[in-house]
């Protein structure tokens, strides 16, 4: 049987996409834009924001984990112009930074 937390993640999953930095800008000026770290699952970290999951996103807030991006990511991400996965759990938008992959 399929849980609603199951049916939610894969909706969050549907809806991810990738964003360049210039559409993110509105949003990061709305106070809205919270970055995830890399290593973290972004639509884990989404369903836990989308499903009021206090103590996990107050645990990851308090870790570093998430974070409510700042000037200086924006003037950083302005700088560079990375790629970003992008998901809305409105009121935010959680967004993790595209790692260039390593060639080894």
């Amino acid at each position: 049987m399929t849980t609603p937390s199951e049916i939610l993640r894969a909706k969050l999953n549907l809806e991810t996409a990738q964003l360049a930095w210039p559409e993110l800008e509105r949003h990061f000026a709305r106070g809205v834009v919270v970055k995830v770290a890399n290593g973290m699952d972004l639509v884990d970290a989404a369903l836990q924001v989308a499903e009021n999951n206090a103590a996990t996103v107050q645990a990851w807030l308090a870790e570093g984990r998430i974070a409510k991006a700042e000037l200086a990511d924006a003037e950083d991400w302005h700088a560079r112009q990375p790629m970003f996965w992008a998901v809305v759990v409105a009121p935010w938008v959680l967004i993790q930074e595209v790692l260039p992959e390593l060639n080894a």
